[in-house]
């Protein structure tokens, strides 16, 4: 896979202005006389508890053996670790933090804390959770430990300034990247979204966002359009975060709202080509009323109607 060269410019620049950054953030490392990888290591050991190794410890930190093994002597002298023999095999050192090791560590931390606070006082609120978000997908992206998990995700009710055009942003560029559809589908989406947000009522009408940080990436509504039907609309997870049960979260809440608003019947409408999307809706109970052909958003498509009564 080749790699934009602007993107390597990028990276490069973050990377030297990361090395700048964490000399600042890392000062009180130096006053212990500790390195960042026994920083690291020292992590590592609590995480672990008492079935840690060298060994494990190499594979884990990607260090180098030597290396390590002059970082666990200094912190033995110093009586911030111990070592256990195990009970099965006699060549085998459990290692753990002692007392004395925790309570560095906490200081660490603290201390590490105090410089973040320092550095993020004078940035604005809202910009301190871009910030973290930023940095998340950094990790989600790079790292196969920092994977997205759901207790990663949360979810709100509440409709504020600017989400509805994020959530026609993402509709109208993710499926013209994965469905193939022109403007005349974001055109949609925009008309739509106006004719809700000019009726909105929150006594029939309901909006469910899961969010990352402060990023919207899955969207659903339930829009009363009679005394007895519902209909779902804006179904969407964004394709980093499938997989880990944003959907079905989703259309559980959407349903349940339905049903809490007192509602008979919800339905929707979609197409053939969103096969996964579909499948959620049958196993959910949603069964097809109805389909046509026709030509929209630049391609010749089968629209799809599913339902799912309520009572």
């Amino acid at each position: 896979m080749s790699v934009n060269p602007e993107v390597v410019r990028e990276v490069s620049e973050f990377n030297n202005y990361y090395n700048s950054l964490a000399e600042l953030l890392n000062r009180h490392l130096a006053d212990n006389n500790l390195s960042l990888s026994a920083l690291r290591v020292l992590i590592k050991l609590r995480e672990e508890e008492e079935q840690c190794t060298a060994g494990k410890l190499i594979a884990n930190l990607g260090i180098d053996g030597g290396y390590l093994s002059r970082i666990l002597k200094s912190f033995e002298s110093n009586q911030l670790i111990a070592k256990r023999k195990s009970n099965l095999d006699g060549r085998t050192w459990y290692l753990q933090l002692t007392t004395k090791g925790s309570k560095l560590l906490e200081t660490l931390e603290q201390g590490s804390a105090e410089q973040i606070g320092k550095l993020l006082e004078p940035v604005p609120a809202e910009q301190q959770l871009a910030l973290a978000g930023a940095m998340k997908t950094v990790r989600h992206i790079l790292s196969d430990d920092a994977k997205i998990s759901p207790e990663d995700i949360t979810y709100r009710r509440d409709l504020q300034p600017g989400d509805a055009g994020f959530i026609m942003h993402m509709h109208g560029s993710l499926y013209a990247k994965e469905a193939g559809y022109n403007l005349e589908f974001e055109t949609h989406t925009c008309k739509t979204f106006y004719e809700f947000l000019e009726a909105y009522n929150s006594s029939k009408d309901q909006v469910f966002l899961a969010m990352h940080g402060n990023q919207i990436i899955g969207s659903i509504a339930v829009l009363g359009h009679s005394r007895y039907a519902t209909q779902m609309r804006w179904f969407l997870v964004h394709p980093d975060y499938r997989g880990i049960g944003i959907g079905q979260r989703l259309l559980t809440e959407a349903i349940n709202a339905a049903k809490e608003k007192l509602f008979q019947k919800i339905y929707l409408i979609t197409t053939s080509q969103q096969v996964a999307a579909t499948s959620l809706f049958k196993k959910n109970g949603f069964r097809k009323s109805g389909e046509k052909h026709m030509p929209m958003w630049g391609l010749q498509l089968t629209e799809e109607r599913y339902e799912i009564d309520l009572i």
